[in-house]
């Protein structure tokens, strides 16, 4: 009996509350329709609460009413992780009514809610680029204000976020076998977050990508990127000393070294190849010069022989017929 009288009453109850909202919902008296909105509000009831805030803004704009229904509307927003939303409302708060003593809060709620909204590191990252510039601005406008002390933790976090992100998308540079544009990515890395927590492991992976890009070199630019490498894996081994980076650095020293005396033989060999091949080409040229000079050679002798012929043959034509001789009688 006393299950079913508790029904009954539990059922009156949610009809009347039913009730109540619908004659809110349907309703134009401001006070009736916020006095509803506050009391879904302090049950927590977000969705209810949001729709009838939402009749208010034009109903209470100029009265004492107003700011209550912004910020009120904003926080339901952020419980009810509707996180870009909030943001707007508590921004919006701030510009509306600047002379609220809510306004820090409300400063601080449209920042959080931008962290609130980072999403993870994988996916877009304006949210987070976002929550931020939010915080900072928070910090630089409120200082002293004890919601301040913990902006610099969700900052870091926040930019920890970033570089990882960047470093992650180097990384599949490097798992695909793109070790010079792994490189510059890592670097870039590095220029865009100089006081990044990852810089031991891109040292490392940026010492292997100019291993493996020196190691594979095409002969001309082999030299070069051997000693760009070895100088690298140097570097590596001084700045992070007694850790694993330095032993692997350790390690490819010894193998750029060995592969250096390789190549040095290889360039002495092709050094070697290349003389005897310019020399080839150098006697050829000479026995072609030669062959050339030979001919030039004999056609002038030969053009001289047909000159001179020329000549003789031009002498007897022209030379005059001999003049007749008389006899004398004796």
């Amino acid at each position: 009996m006393k299950e079913y009288i508790s029904l009954i009453v539990l059922s009156v109850i949610l009809l009347s509350c039913k009730t109540e909202m619908d004659q809110a919902m349907k309703s134009a008296d401001k006070d009736f329709i916020l006095k509803v909105a506050n009391d879904k509000f302090a049950k927590k009831k977000w969705t209810d609460a949001l729709a009838l805030y939402d009749r208010l803004p034009n109903l209470v704009a100029g009265t004492d009413d107003a700011p209550n229904v912004v910020f009120n509307s904003a926080y339901a927003n952020y419980y009810d992780k509707n996180y870009r939303l909030a943001a707007n409302q508590f921004k919006n708060f701030v510009i509306s009514f600047p002379q609220d003593p809510r306004k820090e809060e409300a400063a601080y709620l449209a920042a959080l809610c931008y962290y609130e909204g980072s999403l993870q590191y994988n996916l877009d990252q304006s949210n987070t680029e976002s929550a931020i510039t939010e915080l900072q601005n928070f910090l630089n406008e409120f200082p002293d204000s004890e919601r301040a002390k913990n902006i610099n933790q969700l900052v870091d976090e926040l930019t920890y976020k970033l570089e990882f992100k960047a470093f992650e998308n180097a990384k599949q540079y490097y798992k695909m076998g793109e070790y010079k544009a792994a490189i510059v990515a890592f670097e870039n890395v590095l220029e865009d977050f100089p006081a990044t927590k990852l810089r031991p492991k891109i040292y490392d992976y940026v010492m292997k990508s100019k291993y493996e890009l020196a190691v594979n070199s095409v002969y001309d630019l082999k030299k070069e990127r051997l000693n760009a490498a070895a100088s690298y894996a140097k570097r590596v081994a001084n700045e992070l000393p007694n850790s694993e980076y330095s032993k692997t650095a350790d390690d490819l020293s010894v193998k750029l070294e060995a592969e250096k005396v390789k190549f040095a033989q290889l360039e002495t060999e092709v050094e070697k190849r290349k003389a005897e091949y310019e020399e080839k080409v150098k006697n050829a040229d000479t026995k072609e010069t030669e062959k050339k000079e030979l001919a030039q050679e004999t056609h002038q002798i030969k053009m001289q022989k047909s000159a001179e012929i020329a000549r003789r043959d031009s002498a007897k034509i022209n030379a005059p017929e001999p003049q007749a001789t008389f006899r004398f009688k004796r």
